[in-house]
């Protein structure tokens, strides 16, 4: 039996049906994007202006998107949000946007592992894949998803920070691999590796969307609070500073 105040794993399912309607914010890489989902029907997805930053074009989209769907800002129950790996400025303001407007219209918030999100864009017949992005400096971040019973990918290792080389080395033939940092690397991966097509390189609003609300039928939630982004290394200035501090 739930605690008090909780709601049963069985209720809350039901209760999705009700009452969520999910906002999906993703600012991983230079061109964000954002969805709205309604009863797990994917409403709208769009790409945030190109040329700008997501500083400057994050606010403006999520207005027109909010217009475009008939939202009000209150009419939001949950507010999903990419919360790294990937780059600073961007996670930190995607993940700083989507607490403001979830504590000011009273909605819950999650955050979604980019790494996975990528990984739900690979095409329903790859059984598993490795997700890869660029850290800067030479390194890469690395994960490998297989395929649960229910068809949604699950993580098979814990995310690493590698240097690029020996991540390209330990590539099995018959592996398969996407990534926005293919789009430096793909002529360099070993024969016998399969990359996946460009256009699922990237995590998009829409894969975010759809791992939120897997995550919140199941009982997920996550602290406004306490939902911070998660890099895959220090800033330079920080690594400088221990370099020269042991």
């Amino acid at each position: 039996m739930p605690a008090v105040g909780q709601v049963s794993p069985v209720a809350d399912q039901l209760l999705w049906v009700h009452l969520v309607r999910l906002l999906a914010i993703e600012t991983t890489e230079s061109i964000g994007s954002l969805a709205a989902m309604e009863d797990r029907n994917l409403l709208l997805e769009v790409e945030l202006e190109h040329g700008q930053r997501s500083a400057q074009s994050l606010a403006p989209g999520l207005r027109r998107l909010l217009d475009q769907v008939g939202w009000t800002p209150a009419d939001v129950g949950l507010v999903a949000v990419t919360s790294g790996p990937g780059s600073f400025t961007g996670l930190r303001i995607g993940v700083a946007t989507a607490k403001v407007f979830a504590y000011a219209v009273g909605a819950e918030v999650l955050g979604i592992d980019t790494l996975e999100a990528i990984a739900a864009g690979a095409a329903a017949e790859v059984p598993s894949v490795s997700v890869v992005i660029d850290a800067q400096r030479g390194d890469v971040v690395a994960r490998s998803f297989h395929r649960g019973p229910d068809g949604c990918f699950l993580p098979a290792d814990t995310a690493a920070l590698i240097d690029v080389d020996a991540w390209l080395q330990g590539l099995a033939p018959g592996a398969v691999v996407t990534g926005p940092v293919l789009r430096k690397l793909a002529d360099r991966v070993p024969s016998g590796v399969m990359v996946l097509d460009q256009r699922y390189w990237s995590p998009t609003a829409g894969n975010v969307a759809r791992l939120a609300a897997r995550l919140y039928a199941a009982g997920r939630r996550d602290d406004i609070w306490s939902l911070v982004p998660h890099y895959s290394r220090r800033a330079a200035a920080e690594e400088k500073w221990e370099q020269r501090h042991p």
